[in-house]
């Protein structure tokens, strides 16, 4: 049988991943499609310059990424470079020559997917996005068909795994923010400018792309509410275990009377609960709906075999509808049209939380904090000091009842100008159960 022709635009990581298992799998792949998957084009910036390994033989390697778009001997395209400037362009051009496109671009789907996906429906092209969010958990498919039976009520999630790594390794080995990130980037884990991982932002737009597909609801990643982790200790640790807690970059989506909730931020969880033992560079996401209840879904959130594998699962998809000759079965965002809609917002979500204070050491402070956090209406729940000799720079903990955010910040605001203090209050969410 005639191969279905593949063009693969990007040869880092996530491309030299997809050749691989491309290769690798080239028998088993045709043996479950019922014909090959043939690599007719590679291209990238500077590939003429450099040694890309898994090149097929016979394949085309050019610097043009509209060569391979455009070629007569290209049947699916894969947009891999990644970023919102060259990708769109590249995306734009497939679907409006009439091709499948498959892309890893989280970032962009999440700020433009809907907009695309239009565009592509209009050309009677098809978009496929499964690597975009937890490489190699199918949560897209999931969301989108295992699962789509149900009615979403919430998710939570552990979407970045760069931020995981440095938060566990901090953890087990009471070592400073700096110097576990310095470790990752060694790893390979972070990149050299690691931003977008640890203040959040990576996490952020897999959570507006999967809340898009879980809800139905248009979203702009940067109206969700989003914290990073630099400020976390090993002195949290300590005191979140005393409390039977651990912390985690926790990506959250609630749908409330008030509208969607979504969230980026680190928060205390039960070390009794599943996400608590998600350890390193792995991701994953628990799912509530209203009928089937809790599902959890855990694996490699990176890596180029991993998102390799759901790059190709996606190939595999877009070959099957070429072959039978039909557009695309489902949605890749689940729904038929996705809905404009506001975000609750951030200052009306409630819980307990956990306030971390570092002080030079002077009466009267527990009783001055004590004063700012009821003239805002929170409670105290309990406070919590382990032994520390430097007086100059004293860590301690309040935790307090469920109360708004906007107290809260309302309470740290007023906080700010309190002259014991070394830095500003860190404030985490204190879950008691997720």
């Amino acid at each position: 049988m005639e191969p279905v022709r593949i063009g693969i635009i990007g040869s880092g990581n996530v491309g030299s991943g997809t050749l691989e298992i491309l290769s690798r799998n080239a028998a088993e792949l045709q043996s479950k499609l019922g014909f090959p998957l043939k690599v007719t084009a590679v291209s990238s910036r500077n590939i003429l310059s450099k040694e890309v390994s898994n090149i097929p033989e016979g394949a085309r390697v050019t610097d043009r990424w509209m060569d391979v778009v455009h070629a007569e001997d290209v049947d699916i395209v894969c947009e891999l470079i990644g970023g919102t400037t060259t990708a769109v362009e590249v995306i734009e051009a497939v679907v409006k020559a009439g091709k499948p496109v498959v892309t890893a671009n989280k970032e962009l789907m999440a700020l433009e997917g809907p907009r695309l996906l239009a565009l592509a429906t209009s050309h009677g092209a098809t978009i496929h996005m499964e690597a975009s969010v937890a490489g190699g958990i199918p949560i897209h498919a999931v969301l989108r068909e295992g699962i789509s039976a149900d009615s979403i009520q919430a998710f939570f999630g552990i979407l970045n795994g760069t931020s995981n790594y440095i938060l566990t390794e901090i953890e087990s080995k009471s070592s400073a923010f700096d110097d576990v990130l310095a470790e990752a980037q060694r790893l390979g884990y972070a990149e050299a400018d690691p931003t977008a991982d640890v203040e959040g932002y990576d996490a952020r737009s897999k959570l507006a792309l999967l809340a898009q597909i879980a809800f139905g609801q248009q979203v702009n990643p940067q109206a969700i509410f989003c914290e990073g982790i630099r400020r976390i200790t090993p002195f949290d640790f300590q005191y979140a275990h005393t409390l039977g807690h651990t912390i985690r970059l926790v990506c959250a989506a609630r749908s409330t009377d008030s509208g969607l909730a979504l969230s980026v931020r680190p928060t205390l969880i039960p070390k009794s609960t599943i996400l608590a033992s998600v350890l390193g560079a792995y991701n994953a996401i628990w799912v509530r709906g209203a009928a089937g209840q809790d599902t959890l879904y855990y694996g490699r959130g990176a890596g180029p075999l991993p998102t390799g594998v759901a790059v190709v699962s996606d190939i595999m998809r877009a070959a099957r509808d070429l072959k039978a000759g039909s557009p695309q079965r489902v949605s890749p965002f689940s729904f038929q049209q996705l809905q404009q809609g506001e975000l609750a917002p951030s200052d009306e979500f409630s819980s307990g939380y956990y306030l971390r204070f570092r002080v030079k050491d002077s009466t009267g402070i527990i009783a001055t904090l004590g004063k700012i956090l009821a003239e805002n209406g929170i409670s105290i729940d309990a406070v919590l000091q382990l032994p520390s000799d430097d007086k100059a720079n004293l860590p301690f903990v309040i935790t307090v009842e469920p109360a708004r955010e906007a107290a809260i910040r309302r309470a740290l605001t007023a906080m700010k100008s309190l002259d014991f203090l070394v830095e500003e209050p860190l404030a985490l969410p204190l879950e008691k159960g997720v």
